[in-house]
């Protein structure tokens, strides 16, 4: 058994249920949960959240071993998971709640993401400017049990749903 503190990164990128699965495999990703969070209701539902008003971001929150897998790989997925110049939500999902942004827990992880989204701006990878927001990580509420681990226990219509969205592309 290694010996380690977890750190968390949560991320913003459209629907929760597409972005877990390409973090699940990174060797020293501890925990994935799907959840809420930049809003100004407390303890939101899904309902609630998928109205658009609340201010919450559909997110993950990643529990990862520092020591095994750095933030800047981590942040590196979250960029190939997304498309980076969304300003209105992502792929099919349109609205404020599927919104892009990195939530940072400390200074050293602001730094990387500022960092990280400097350097794609100006990579000329992109037409349009980087609209993901880099936001100081607030509380963050987990959904509902039937969101976690979505594409694993309702296989056949998160394949549908990830193809229709036009996600599953993205890989």
């Amino acid at each position: 058994m290694s010996n380690h503190d977890t750190e968390y990164a949560t991320f913003a990128g459209g629907c929760f249920w597409c972005m877990v699965p390409p973090f699940e495999k990174l060797e020293g990703v501890l925990s994935i949960k799907s959840g809420y969070i930049g809003g100004h209701r407390k303890n939101p539902t899904y309902e609630q959240v998928s109205t658009g008003v609340t201010g919450h971001f559909e997110a993950i929150e990643i529990g990862y071993d520092p020591s095994k897998v750095s933030y800047d790989k981590l942040i590196d997925n979250f960029w190939r998971s997304i498309d980076p110049t969304d300003q209105g939500g992502q792929f099919y999902d349109r609205g404020q709640q599927y919104q892009t942004a990195v939530f940072y827990h400390n200074e050293e992880q602001k730094r990387l993401a500022e960092k990280s989204k400097e350097f794609l701006d100006k990579s000329g990878k992109f037409k349009a400017p980087i609209a993901v927001k880099i936001l100081k990580a607030e509380e963050f509420y987990t959904a509902e049990e039937y969101h976690q681990d979505y594409h694993k226990k309702n296989y056949e219509h998160y394949k549908k749903y990830s193809v229709g969205s036009g996600r599953m592309v993205k890989g």
